[in-house]
């Protein structure tokens, strides 16, 4: 191939992993770090090349790939990483930052002759996994070539917001699609609740709705997880559900705007984990509409 980089993915959880095995694929050169390393060591069986710091990871990259737990995060792994950066290297922040952490993001990459990109992505394991993500991204057109190759990699198409990063368009529409995510992965796992309590077959309401205005895949696909105790290992966790309702609840409350049912979410992610379901999918916030002598 003629567009082969070197790329430095930084974090290898669930979707990390997935993008780095579909850059090695694609024929890039990939490092990758996690702060556990033992979650990363697999990809050495798709030609990456696991290492033991940040630094040693983007020294020399071509591209910086970060995809980690939140802004903080990001920002903390790429100080650490800081004394390998390459002047004018791109890099394509993929982390879930929320609105207020991409200033500081940005920031930093000014600080460092960073080409910056927001670039969160939407999707879950299984499309992540199949290369079949969304690429929601910003930043200069100059330098989109050089980030491109990434994009197609591990997605099926990429949405361009903007020609500024730092105003962080990206990250403000995968809020504003997360938010919708949630609500119906919310709404699922109550409606099986209620039609437990109820004593109703979930699957009559869904012979119910077949084919209408109020049928959706997504629901379906979601509901079949818990009826079918196929909540590991995790499309998205509850975990990190709870972190972007957060997120989606902060950015409405700076901007004005008053999100009940995202804050809801959030309480009710939170306290799915808190009875031992963190790591499930996040649909196992249905575990939340009970008590948890009744979890078990």
């Amino acid at each position: 191939m003629t567009d082969r980089l070197t790329v430095s993915v930084l974090g290898t959880g669930i979707m990390g992993a997935a993008m780095a095995r579909n850059l090695a694929r694609a024929g890039h050169t990939v490092r990758a770090w996690n702060r556990t390393r033992a979650k990363a060591e697999p990809l050495t069986a798709d030609g990456a090349q696991v290492t033991d710091s940040p630094a040693e990871a983007v020294r020399g990259a071509d591209v910086v790939l970060t995809i980690l737990y939140d802004g903080p995060a990001a920002l903390a792994v790429m100080r650490e990483a800081a004394p390998a950066l390459r002047p004018g290297a791109a890099w394509v922040q993929s982390t879930t930052a929320g609105v207020e952490a991409i200033g500081d993001l940005a920031a930093f990459a000014r600080d460092h002759d960073l080409a910056f990109y927001d670039a969160p992505v939407l999707g879950t394991r299984q499309p992540a996994e199949a290369g079949l993500l969304t690429v929601l991204a910003a930043g200069p057109v100059e330098g989109r070539k050089a980030v491109e190759p990434v994009f197609d990699a591990v997605g099926a198409r990429t949405l361009w917001t903007g020609e500024d990063g730092a105003a962080g368009s990206a990250t403000r529409l995968k809020l504003v699609a997360n938010s919708w995510v949630l609500a119906v992965t919310a709404a699922t796992g109550e409606v099986l609740a209620l039609a437990q309590a109820l004593g109703v077959d979930p699957h009559n309401f869904f012979d119910l709705i077949a084919g209408g205005p109020l049928d959706m895949g997504y629901l379906k696909a979601k509901a079949e997880l818990v009826l079918g105790d196929r909540l590991s290992p995790a499309q998205f966790a509850v975990a990190t559900a709870a972190k972007d309702a957060r997120l989606i609840v902060e950015a409405g409350q700076n901007h004005g705007v008053r999100l009940d049912v995202a804050a809801a979410s959030a309480e009710r992610l939170e306290r799915a984990a808190a009875q031992g379901h963190a790591d499930e999918d996040m649909v196992a916030a249905y575990f939340a509409s009970f008590d948890e002598k009744r979890v078990d």
